[in-house]
């Protein structure tokens, strides 16, 4: 529910008028409000609206042409919502932002504001009169402009590193070009709240962003700034989800972070947001006063082993004297040496050498302070010009769920990084595979990137999409979305060439680890084909899900752990079977 129903009493109050950006509507069908002629009158109607208001209109869906609280169910306000965003591309404009309210939690709405109830019944009971479904009502913002086109060069960035070495307060500063208190001040920007998902949020993974401009070239020549002709768009406040569209709005380029925990006990986690999103860089913080930890070392090991390209922060100079800078400095290169890795550090050799030389073989190491911002600047460059990895191109739209959402006047909403192709709103997908290997048929109502609304979404884009046609429930971490055109053959088991990087003793036949691959995360069995792996070894073994089965393909990398064993793997062979359920074995 909103937090603030005074929204909706100052619009039902100042009502509709022939020359007002207000419009009411108790629903709307694509039966009936996008017919032949129909459409068209409603669109100018909207185009009208949006005009009298200066570039945005207030409509609000749920009420009697007076104002009075009718109230509809959530699958008619989606409905609703569906017609209002095709009028509105029909009129050059888009959905901005929409609150929604239970009728029974408003009905003091109505009473105040002079306008009545559509009946007794729905004044009381809150309901819409058809199956005691509570009925909503709810404004949608309406602003001038089509829906945002998003550019092709968002760059994902994955944090790593030990906890309380300056990861979140790091990237807050960042994003919001402040200095920190020293206290972690900054940090604080990055905290998901609760009040955030229960008002509708729908695509986080992402858990900050800011970008650049390329400025005019006349002003990119008169000066060089510090992230030289790009100008960063930071935020104001990462907690307003308008300040976060805003970004989104403006910047020509985008740098979304994408958070992991530094808690040992939460690695799992860290693994999920490494392996589970299309990153195209990573960012591994070593506080200066702490130096690298047994966590350090473990991160720094999932991240060169996914070979993911990265940088290495050292953090918190600011605490420390120049002799511990540098003897830390010493020990990250003489770490990163024993990875077989190349250390290159950026106030040696430049920002232009760590942009021209990053690899999963070169690892750049910046020297940075959130409170006297030393090092923020090189950083803002490497992000500015860091060119975006190679997708690869596979074809179809596939998306990979990493979280769902139950989203009121919205419906089901599954959210994750677009892992190929493209999806627009209306499409018509699959949603699995369910725990017997099937998979159900949904629709994508529409799509949002940092709670802005967009027609389409490709590859790397982190989005949350609404879904018609399968309740939250049922939407599973690890499941997958493609084309309804799609013939996918989940599997139980598959063969992968493994390394292991760290193990007590030896691993044998009856393993049973957590594998995490892309955003799944299931306990499974391995049976290596030598009959036992030692710690260094790399060899080949079979991988059998214990509990159900997955959308898997050859090429897969992979991160499998159980207590302090850890490993990579990729994918080799996939069996053609789903294999049997659960409750068959």
């Amino acid at each position: 529910m909103s937090a603030d129903r005074s929204v909706l009493r100052q619009a039902i109050e100042r009502g509709e008028r022939d020359g007002g950006s207000i419009e009411f509507k108790e629903r709307l069908t694509r039966e009936v409000h996008l017919a032949d002629g129909r459409k068209e009158s409603l669109a100018a109607q909207l185009r009208h609206r949006v005009l009298s208001g200066d570039g945005e209109a207030t409509y609000v869906v749920g009420v009697t042409d007076d104002g009075g609280l009718a109230g509809i169910d959530p699958d008619r306000f989606s409905e609703t919502m569906d017609v209002l965003s095709l009028l509105a591309e029909e009129a050059d404009a888009h959905i901005h932002d929409v609150d929604t309210w239970n009728v029974a939690d408003v009905a003091d709405v109505a009473a105040r504001s002079g306008a009545h109830a559509a009946d007794d019944r729905d004044a009381t009971d809150g309901t819409d009169g058809t199956d005691g479904t509570p009925g909503l009502v709810g404004i949608a913002t309406i602003r001038e402009g089509s829906t945002l086109e998003t550019d092709e060069d968002h760059l994902v960035i994955g944090t790593a590193g030990h906890v309380d070495h300056g990861k979140s307060t790091l990237v807050g500063s960042l994003v919001t070009g402040q200095a920190d208190d020293g206290q972690g001040g900054t940090r604080g920007f990055l905290d998901v709240q609760p009040h955030e998902i229960e008002r509708g949020l729908s695509a986080d993974l992402s858990y900050a962003v800011y970008g650049f401009d390329e400025p005019d070239g006349d002003l990119a020549d008169e000066e060089e700034t510090s992230t030289r002709e790009h100008v960063p768009v930071r935020m104001d406040n990462p907690h307003r989800k308008q300040d976060r569209a805003r970004i989104v709005a403006e910047a020509d380029r985008l740098v979304s972070f994408v958070d992991t925990v530094g808690h040992e006990p939460w690695l799992r986690t860290t693994i999920r947001g490494l392996v589970g999103q299309k990153i195209d860089y990573g960012l591994l913080a070593v506080a200066a006063d702490d130096g690298p930890t047994k966590t350090t070392r473990e991160h720094l090991g999932i991240l060169l082993a996914t070979e993911l390209p990265t940088v290495v922060a050292v953090t918190k100079t600011d605490l420390v004297d120049d002799d511990r800078v540098e003897a830390v400095l010493t020990e990250i290169e003489s770490l990163l040496r024993d990875a077989g890795t190349t250390p290159l550090p950026v106030p040696r050799h430049g920002v232009d050498a760590a942009i021209a030389e990053i690899d999963d073989s070169v690892v750049p190491i910046v020297k940075t302070s959130a409170v006297t911002r030393e090092g923020l600047d090189r950083l803002d460059t490497l992000f500015a010009e860091l060119p975006k990895r190679a997708t690869p191109e596979r074809g179809e739209f596939r998306m990979y769920v990493d979280r769902s959402y139950d989203v009121k006047g919205v419906g089901a909403v599954a959210s994750g990084t677009v892992n190929s192709g493209t999806v627009e709103a209306g499409d018509e997908l699959l949603l699995g595979p369910m725990p017997d290997g099937s998979f159900e048929p949904v629709t994508a109502r529409s799509i949002e990137m940092h709670y802005h609304r967009v027609d389409r979404a490709s590859a790397g884009r982190i989005v949350g999409i609404a879904l018609k046609g399968v309740d939250e429930e049922a939407i599973e971490r690890g499941m997958v979305l493609l084309p309804r055109s799609a013939d996918p053959d989940p599997v139980r088991e598959f063969e992968a060439e493994v390394m292991v990087l760290n193990h007590p003793t030896r691993i044998r036949s009856g393993y049973e680890p957590v594998v995490h691959l892309e955003t799944a995360s299931e306990a499974a069995e391995f049976t290596p084909e030598s009959g036992r792996l030692l710690p260094g070894d790399t060899g080949r073994t079979q991988v059998r899900f214990k509990f159900r089965p997955y959308l898997v393909e050859e090429g897969q990398r992979f991160v499998f752990r159980e207590g302090s064993s850890k490993g990579v793997g990729t994918v080799t062979d996939v069996g053609s079977a789903a294999g049997p359920s659960p409750a068959d074995d």
